[in-house]
C-alpha cells in the first residue's frame, strides 16, 4: 500500500511513460488465494458471532413487529397485508394465520423483506429447524452481515494492495456493535448496507479494469493519439444493479447512487488526464454511458424489486391507476393499458410513501440526529428485561443495546479528519472515495432536522468509517522502502502483528482466569489470539533490526486493534441480550443518554 505521494518521475517522462499499467493499476498481492482465505475466515468468524444465540430473545422485539410479519406476508401473498392486533403473541405461539384480508400501507420498498422471508424459508429447510421462528426471521440478516465482512475485506485489499489491511478492515467491522446488533434482528438496514458496499466494490473493480484497458490501448497508439471506447463495463453495470437493489431496500440508498455515479466518472476523468485526453472525449465516451450504466440500471432494477406488488392485484393502491385511467390511458392499445396503469399505481403509492416520510416527526426516547451518530450519543435499546433471575445476583438484566463499538466510531472521527487532510494534500483517490461514501451516508440527513431518526441510520456509513481507520493505520505504519520485501511481509507489518499478538495473549489469559472482560465464549478469544501467537514466533528474529518508526507504527496498530477487540468484548453482554447482574449492566452504561 502506498501511503504517501508517489515520487515524481524524471522530468523528461511523457504522460504515457508515467501511465504504464503498473503505475495505473498496482499489482494485487500474490498468491491470490491467500486474500480470499483471509476474507472467508473473517466472514466465518463474523457469522459465528452473529448466529450463536440468534434465537434469543425468543420473541419479536423492536421493529421486527413490522418487518418479520411483512416479510411472511410477502412470501405468502406477494404483497403486505394487515395483521391481527395480537399477531406478535400468536406468531411466537406458532400460529401462522395472522392476517386480515386488507392490504397494508408500508413505507419501505419490499426487497429487504423479501430477503428476510427467503432466509426464513431456507432456515425452515434445515434439519430440526422451523420457519417463522426467531432464528428463521433473523437468519438472512446474520448471513448478510457476515457476507458484508467478506466484501469489505476484498474491497480494502484491492484499495490498499495489502492482505493485512484488508483483513484488518473485516475484523474491525465484524467487531462493531452496531453492525453486530443490526445483523441479529429482522430489520432491513443490514441489507441496505450490504448492497451499497457491493455496489462500491463493483466500482472499485471497474476502476482497475478500465485503467488496465486504457493503459493497454494507449501502448498500441502513437504518442498524442486519443484513446477511444474502453469496452463494455460489466462491473459498472453490476454496480448499478447492486445500487438498485439497495434502493429497493430503503430509499436512502439514492444518495449513494448519486455519489457513486459522480465517483466513477471522476475516476475515468482522472485516468484520461494522464494521457492528456480532452474533457469532451471523456464526457461522450465515459460520463454519458456511466449515467445509464449506474443510474439507469439502478432505476430499472428498483422497479423490478416491486415485482410482487406489480404482478398481484390486491396490494395497497394497486388499482389506483385503473380507477383513475383518464382519456390518455384509455386511448392506448389494450395490451398496454394494464402495465401503464400498474406503473401509474406505483407512482401513486410512492407519492403516499413520500408524504409519510416528510411528515414523520413522532417523538421517540431514542431518537437522535446525524450530528450525534458518529459519537454514539444516543444508542437504541432494542430490548430490555429487568426482571431476570438466571444469574448469580439478586437483580439481573438482559438487554440489546444497538450501539456502535465506541473504539471504532470515536477513532473513526480522527481517521476521517486524517483522510480529509490526506485528500487535500495528495488528492489520493482512496481518501476521496472514503470521504464521499461517508458523506453520502451521513450528510444528507442534516437536510431533515425535524424528522424522527435513529443511530442505526448511520449503518451504511460504517464501512467507510472502517476504511478510513484502516487507511490511517497504513499511514501510521508507513510504506514499503526500496529494497525491502513486499509490503505484506515487511518488518513493520510483522512487528505490528507481533505486538498485537503479545498483548492479546495476555488479555486472553486474564479473561480465561479472571473473566473480567465480558463473557464471550472461549473460542472467540482463541480465534483472536492464536494466529497472533504464530506471527509473534515468526517475528522474534526480526525485531532487533526493525527501524524505530516502523516499531512505533506497529505499536499503534496493535493498540488500536486491542482497544477495539476489548471494547467489543466488554460490551458483548449488552449487545446480545445476555443475562447479567444489574450492576454489570450499569457499568456498561457509560453515559446517561445510553440508558
Amino acid at each position: 500500500m502506498t501511503t504517501t505521494a508517489p515520487p515524481a518521475g524524471p522530468e523528461s517522462a511523457s504522460p504515457r511513460d508515467s501511465s504504464s499499467p503498473s503505475r495505473l493499476v498496482p499489482p494485487m498481492p500474490t498468491p491470490v488465494w491467500a486474500g480470499w482465505l483471509g476474507a472467508v475466515v473473517l466472514a466465518l468468524f463474523a457469522g459465528a458471532l452473529r448466529f450463536i444465540r440468534l434465537g434469543h430473545p425468543g420473541e419479536i422485539y423492536f421493529d421486527e413487529t413490522y418487518y418479520a410479519k411483512d416479510a411472511y406476508s410477502l412470501w405468502r401473498f406477494g404483497y403486505e397485508r394487515e395483521y391481527l392486533e395480537n399477531s406478535d403473541e400468536l406468531l411466537v405461539q406458532g400460529v401462522r394465520d395472522i392476517w386480515t384480508s386488507d392490504p397494508a400501507f408500508v413505507v419501505h420498498p419490499p426487497l429487504g423483506k423479501w430477503l428476510i422471508a427467503a432466509g426464513d424459508w431456507l432456515w425452515g429447510l434445515l434439519p430440526y429447524q422451523d420457519s417463522m421462528s426467531p432464528e428463521g426471521w433473523r437468519a438472512a440478516a446474520a448471513l448478510f452481515g457476515a457476507l458484508s465482512v467478506l466484501l469489505l475485506v476484498r474491497i480494502a485489499l484491492r484499495m490498499t494492495r495489502s492482505w493485512l489491511l484488508g483483513c484488518t478492515a473485516g475484523l474491525i467491522m465484524a467487531l462493531d456493535g452496531l453492525h453486530f446488533t443490526m445483523s441479529r434482528i429482522a430489520m432491513v438496514d443490514i441489507f441496505l448496507t450490504f448492497w451499497i458496499l457491493a455496489g462500491f466494490g463493483c466500482l472499485v473493480i471497474d476502476r482497475d479494469r478500465a485503467r488496465e484497458r486504457l493503459a493497454g490501448l494507449a501502448a498500441t497508439l502513437p504518442a498524442g493519439a486519443a484513446v477511444g471506447w474502453l469496452g463494455f463495463r460489466w462491473w459498472r453495470i453490476g454496480a448499478g444493479v447492486c445500487l438498485g437493489l439497495a434502493c429497493g431496500t430503503k430509499w436512502s440508498a439514492v444518495f449513494f447512487v448519486a455519489a457513486f455515479g459522480l465517483l466513477t466518472v471522476a475516476w475515468d476523468y482522472g485516468a484520461r488526464r494522464r494521457f492528456a485526453q480532452r474533457w469532451g472525449r471523456w464526457l461522450t465516451i465515459d460520463a454519458v454511458p456511466a449515467f445509464f450504466q449506474v443510474v439507469g440500471v439502478a432505476a430499472v432494477t428498483y422497479v423490478v424489486t416491486w415485482s410482487g406488488w406489480l404482478l398481484t392485484s390486491d396490494g395497497f393502491g394497486r388499482q389506483w391507476g385503473a380507477e383513475h385511467s383518464g382519456q390518455v390511458v384509455s386511448a392506448l392499445p389494450g395490451v398496454l393499458q394494464a402495465p401503464v396503469n400498474a406503473l401509474r399505481s406505483l407512482l401513486y403509492y410512492h407519492s403516499e410513501i413520500l408524504s409519510f416520510h416528510n411528515d414523520l416527526d413522532t417523538p421517540h426516547d431514542y431518537a437522535s440526529g446525524p450530528a450525534q451518530w458518529l459519537i454514539m450519543r444516543t444508542p437504541v435499546a432494542f430490548y430490555y428485561e429487568g426482571e431476570e433471575t438466571a444469574c448469580d445476583a439478586t437483580e439481573c438484566s438482559s438487554t440489546i443495546l444497538s450501539i456502535g463499538t465506541p473504539a471504532v466510531w470515536w477513532l473513526g472521527i480522527i481517521a476521517v479528519l486524517v483522510m480529509l487532510g490526506w485528500w487535500v494534500t495528495y488528492r489520493d483517490w482512496r481518501a476521496g472515495a472514503v470521504l464521499l461514501g461517508l458523506t453520502a451516508g451521513w450528510l444528507p440527513w442534516f437536510a431533515f432536522p425535524d424528522r424522527t431518526m435513529f443511530v442505526f441510520y448511520a449503518l451504511p456509513a460504517l464501512p467507510f468509517v472502517v476504511l478510513a481507520i484502516v487507511l490511517m493505520l497504513g499511514l501510521v505504519i508507513g510504506r514499503e522502502r526500496e529494497g525491502e520485501r513486499p509490503l505484506y511481509w515487511s518488518r513493520g507489518w510483522v512487528v505490528a502483528g507481533a505486538l498485537q499478538g503479545l498483548v492479546l495473549l495476555v488479555v486472553a489469559a486474564n479473561i480465561f482466569l479472571l473473566s473480567e472482560i465480558g463473557s464471550l465464549p472461549a473460542w472467540f478469544w482463541l480465534l483472536a489470539a492464536v494466529p497472533q501467537a504464530a506471527v509473534l514466533l515468526v517475528a522474534v528474529p526480526l525485531l532487533l533490526n526493525t527501524p524505530l518508526g516502523r516499531v512505533t507504527g506497529g505499536v499503534v496498530y496493535g493498540v488500536v486493534l486491542l482497544l477495539i477487540i476489548a471494547n467489543f468484548g466488554y460490551l458483548y453482554p449488552v449487545l446480545s441480550a445476555e443475562i447479567i447482574p444489574h450492576e454489570a449492566w450499569e457499568e456498561r452504561m457509560w453515559f446517561r443518554s445510553w440508558i
